[in-house]
């Protein structure tokens, strides 16, 4: 019988929204995807890490808008007019709540088979890999897939949501 979950659960498909950042492909899961939006202006939040880059009013609900570029360390860049912000709903320890990320363009969605997923590389103590849910290898491309209820430390998020 538990043979048989385990069976039903590595023939499972999840579909990923997959985008581009700094020339490589992550991969978020569909069903945490609210809605995909152009980059538009955001109001400054003081007293917050570099990597939030404000906070946006999206139909009457404030939107803490988060820059994976500077979250992962990478190169920053001028925003284009294919530059996204990819509204998600996040579960952390204070509950359910919605922030966007930055990216710089978004790619197609992918149905991928749970059990073609693959471990997230063991890089150490140094490199913080906890946000990653794994790697999905593609014909041509590998796919980093995130785990957005990680993104954000949930001291980090606490407060945000309550601006006006």
């Amino acid at each position: 019988m538990a043979n048989d979950a385990k069976v039903n659960q590595s023939n499972k498909n999840a579909q990923y929204l997959t985008f581009d950042l700094a020339g490589e492909m992550y991969g978020v899961e569909i069903l945490k995807v609210q809605e995909i939006r152009g980059w538009e202006a955001v109001r400054d939040i003081p007293n917050t890490p570099d990597f939030i880059k404000g906070a946006l009013n999206l139909r009457g609900e404030i939107v803490p808008i988060v820059d994976l570029r500077i979250r992962f360390a990478m190169e920053n860049i001028e925003y284009t007019p294919v530059t996204v912000v990819i509204v998600l709903c996040v579960e952390t320890s204070s509950g359910s709540n919605v922030m966007g990320i930055v990216a710089d363009a978004v790619s197609d969605v992918l149905d991928i088979k749970v059990a073609d997923i693959k471990e997230k590389p063991n890089l150490g103590s140094k490199i913080d890999t906890h946000f990653m849910r794994g790697i999905y290898v593609a014909k041509d491309h590998m796919v980093m897939l995130l785990d957005v209820d990680k993104l954000l430390n949930p001291d980090e998020f606490e407060g945000m949501t309550g601006l006006a």
